[in-house]
């Protein structure tokens, strides 16, 4: 969406293709959207393993398996429709768009928002358990075992070479590394600071900031909130993620803590029967908030480590705890506390009783709460957008950006 409002602003038209969740907030500034015929993310989100760890990479690329015909189709409908596009920018687990950029030539970006996508033996991103004793190998032992075949291919790969076959595309025998990183170029949307982009990631990869886009300027803070906030001390926020259908006890131990400390709190989820009921007029429960607009005004935030959430923690210079489920959420949660920023816990550790002293000491360190300030303020140390759109209108005139 940032990318989209930043091409707009320089005069190109744009297009999302992406689930019909998404369409209204694209529309109303003025990206054109096309959903594909069958929506695979409501699914998936569904599927309780993509929460758990050791099982949550089969989920996810079974279901962008089944995702690639329906995306390349939209892609075929958009260039009926509209015309060929300048450029495709595309996720590495939407091999959807990688079969257009073979089948119509168009330029493809891969657009990675967090270092784990990067898998890199320089800097092994903390996405499996085992990973830990990976990092302790000498790098040309891991430099070969990052060149291995990946296990969770085979979940993906037979829809994927159906979906060339349609397209007259030849398949690839493998997904990583051939289709991991576009040959077009990369985008890295994360900071130098958070994530190094290392030796061995393509020479044709841009690193950039954090996009930091909430849609603020479209939707607001709701009344109801901003009442709560106003009315007394700074609430503690929770939250287990957007796209999070399975948070009962997350919320229920939440609520636990929340009423041994007596302080407030408000509750963020889009599936608001996941929390308790008969919850205290101490705190507050909404669908949604502006994070740019919410978490200045919060003690500490509690989350699930999702790339977006810790990119907002650390522009509002707050302490966060991160628990970390699955995905890329374990590897930022090592980031975050590394950076100094917060403390992280795995989901299948969390109790009341371990969150307690973990939320006190993000309440009362005080080199916690300075590390966060001073991370905000490096936050505002933008780079100049125009750049990248240079960058990004390079590779739309076919040319390899550096």
């Amino acid at each position: 969406m940032w990318l989209g409002r930043k091409l707009l602003e320089r005069g190109h038209r744009v297009t999302m293709i992406a689930s019909s969740v998404y369409q209204a907030t694209a529309e109303a500034v003025g990206i054109g959207f096309f959903a594909p015929a069958t929506d695979m993310l409501p699914l998936m989100l569904a599927d309780a393993d993509l929460w758990r760890p050791g099982k949550f990479k089969r989920v996810a690329f079974t279901y962008a398996g089944r995702a690639t015909a329906p995306c390349a189709a939209a892609i075929d409908r958009v260039v009926r429709e509209l015309g060929k596009p300048d450029l495709l920018l595309a996720p590495m687990i939407s091999f959807g768009a990688r079969i257009a950029r073979e089948k119509y030539g168009i330029p493809l970006l891969t657009v990675h928002f967090y270092p784990a996508a990067m898998m890199s033996a320089d800097d092994v991103p903390l996405v499996l358990p085992g990973f830990r004793f990976l990092r302790r190998l000498p790098l040309a032992v891991r430099k070969f075992i990052l060149a291995l075949p990946s296990p969770y291919d085979r979940y993906a790969i037979p829809a994927v070479a159906e979906a060339c076959a349609i397209h007259g595309v030849k398949p690839p025998t493998r997904l990583w590394k051939p289709w991991h990183h576009s040959p077009d170029g990369v985008l890295a949307l994360f900071p130098s600071w958070f994530g190094t982009v290392a030796r061995d990631h393509p020479d044709n990869t841009l690193q950039w900031d954090f996009p930091l886009e909430d849609m603020a300027q479209q939707r607001g803070m709701e009344p109801d909130l901003e009442q709560f906030l106003s009315a007394g001390e700074r609430p503690i926020l929770f939250t287990a993620g957007t796209g999070q259908y399975h948070a009962a006890v997350f919320f229920a131990i939440a609520a636990r803590v929340v009423a041994t400390l007596g302080c407030r709190a408000v509750f963020l989820t889009a599936k608001t029967g996941q929390v308790p009921e008969n919850l205290p007029a101490s705190i507050f429960v909404s669908a949604y908030a502006p994070f740019s607009l919410l978490l200045p005004r919060a003690a500490v935030m509690v989350h699930h480590g999702g790339i977006g959430t810790v990119a907002q923690c650390f522009a509002a210079g707050i302490p966060q705890l991160v628990v970390h489920m699955s995905l890329d959420q374990p590897d930022n949660a090592a980031r975050v506390e590394r950076l100094g920023v917060g403390l992280g816990i795995a989901i299948g550790r969390l109790t009341a009783e371990r969150l307690l002293p973990l939320l006190n000491r993000c309440l009362e360190d005080v080199t916690i709460k300075t590390r966060a300030i001073q991370w905000a303020q490096h936050m505002h140390q933008h780079q100049p957008v125009a750049e990248l759109l240079d960058w990004l209108e390079l590779a739309m005139r076919g040319e390899r950006p550096q």
